[in-house]
Parts: structure tokens; C-alpha cells; sequence
């Protein structure tokens, strides 16, 4: 199964590690420092088009990749328990 983060952006269910607030989440030094981290090696795909309000951490081939998403975590959370 696959969830779909906004604006044609898709990752398969079994890849996700978390799904985050960003509001919440990157009040912490450690995750302040985990995104910028992600970013400074490219590892940050911004898929919102706006103001992120959640981010997605997923594993592919032991690398993790981190998706900013428009859509708030409940509703990714959602998305996943449809089926």
C-alpha cells in the first residue's frame, strides 16, 4: 500500500518510519538538528509547496529520506487506514 503525501507524491507504507508534526516536533534541538542534517545531504524532499505542516520519515535501501508535506499528520495518519 502506498500513502499519498500531497501533490502527486506517493511512498509505499512499508518504507514509513514515522509521520511527525513539524509545529511540534521541531521545537527539540535534536530534531532541529536531524532536518537540517537531512537537508544539508539532500535527503529532503519538500512536497508541500507551502507551509509544511507535517514531515515523513521513511527507509529505502538503509537510507532515510524525509517528505515535508502540506497535509497534517492526522490526515497522513488517515490516509494509511483506509483499507
Amino acid at each position: 500500500m502506498y500513502l499519498h503525501l500531497g501533490n502527486e507524491s506517493i511512498v509505499p507504507t512499508s518504507e514509513i518510519i514515522g509521520i511527525f508534526d513539524i509545529d511540534k516536533c521541531s521545537i527539540k534541538e535534536a530534531t532541529k538538528n536531524f532536518l537540517k542534517k537531512a537537508e544539508e545531504e539532500l535527503r529532503v524532499t519538500d512536497v508541500s509547496f507551502d507551509l509544511p505542516k507535517s514531515f515523513v520519515v521513511s527507509e529505502y535501501n538503509k537510507k532515510d529520506r524525509v517528505y515535508l508535506s502540506a497535509l497534517t499528520p492526522k490526515t497522513l495518519v488517515q490516509r494509511t487506514t483506509l483499507f
